[in-house]
């Protein structure tokens, strides 16, 4: 993981360490939760003095603060923007968005999926500002003719929400069912396929 709000950029070197703290930290809170998550494991988890932890982020919650407004500017990044006008399948093109986070951010998922169990604030607003860019898409879907005209449009997108968070917070039991990682290639492919076929055609034939 690379991404860093532009603000945060001041050195090379030091951006390297701060990176390296964030994401030991990252890895830390999604495994253990914030009670298991020490300034001094966290240090040594990022092969760096406490102290050096200590400068950069002084105290523990300002190394959550830290780690909660990357992870937030990340999803917004990645997922709640618009999806082109230009775009023929805005289904697909948002599944493409959350399968790259899987695959490339694993430790992002993980630690959103985390806070939205332990129903911490960045949870929250993760959910929220997720919800909301769904419900403006399916609500287009809707003006533009794409979806029959019975749905409910506020569950429509609650239930595609539930489906991408359910895989994030559920991501070790579903590995559990899986010939291979859900991070890999073709088990992304599988779930893609199957959450589009869901959302585009449902499971069942219609009755006649």
């Amino acid at each position: 993981m690379t991404l860093l709000p532009e603000a945060d950029r001041v050195g090379a070197d030091e951006l390297t360490t701060v990176e390296r703290i964030r994401n030991a930290a990252l890895q830390m809170v999604a495994t253990q939760g914030i009670s298991g998550t020490s300034l001094r494991a966290v240090a040594a988890a990022a092969g760096v003095s406490l102290g050096l932890v200590q400068h950069h982020f002084a105290t523990k919650a300002g190394l959550i603060k830290a780690v909660d407004d990357y992870a937030l500017a990340v999803v917004i990044s990645q997922i709640t923007q618009p999806v082109p006008e230009t775009t023929s399948d805005s289904v697909a093109a948002i599944g493409d968005r959350v399968t790259r986070m899987i695959s490339e951010i694993p430790d992002v998922t993980d630690y959103v999926g985390r806070a939205l169990i332990d129903g911490r604030p960045v949870g929250y607003m993760i959910f929220d500002a997720l919800l909301d860019s769904g419900t403006a898409r399916w609500n287009q879907r809707g003006d533009r003719g794409e979806t029959r005209p019975d749905i409910d449009l506020t569950w429509a997108a609650i239930n595609s929400l539930v489906l991408a968070l359910g895989t994030f917070i559920l991501r070790g039991h579903i590995e559990r069912n899986l010939p291979e990682p859900l991070t890999s290639p073709a088990q992304l492919q599988r779930w893609q396929a199957s959450v589009t076929m869901l959302l585009r055609e449902g499971l069942f034939r219609r009755l006649d």
